[in-house]
């Protein structure tokens, strides 16, 4: 679980108070605690993987990221509800 805290700016952007990138706008921070990790079974081999979730990158995010026991591809869709648990979906990349 994660703390998040603005910036000096007091509105979660830049130092220099401009509203380029406002953290606390585009995820809600709930109690102040985020997932940071899932553990998640691979759609190809089945292994559990133990993965680091970064609730920094927004509410909805894709990625890809290999499989650490068969080291196959898979997409990963990471979606933080307002309380920071986030939901995390697989799939193959096909």
């Amino acid at each position: 679980m994660a703390i998040h805290h603005g910036a000096p700016g007091g509105n979660g952007g830049p130092p220099d108070g401009s509203d380029d990138f406002d953290l606390d706008r585009e995820f809600e921070l709930g109690d102040g605690t985020a997932d940071r990790e899932a553990v998640v079974y691979c759609p190809h081999c089945g292994e559990p993987n133990e993965i680091a979730l970064d609730p920094g990158s927004g509410p909805l995010q894709e990625y890809v990221e290999d499989c650490q026991v068969c080291c196959q591809p898979w997409l990963v869709t990471v979606r933080y509800h307002a309380d920071g648990s986030a939901e995390v979906r697989l799939r193959t990349e096909e």
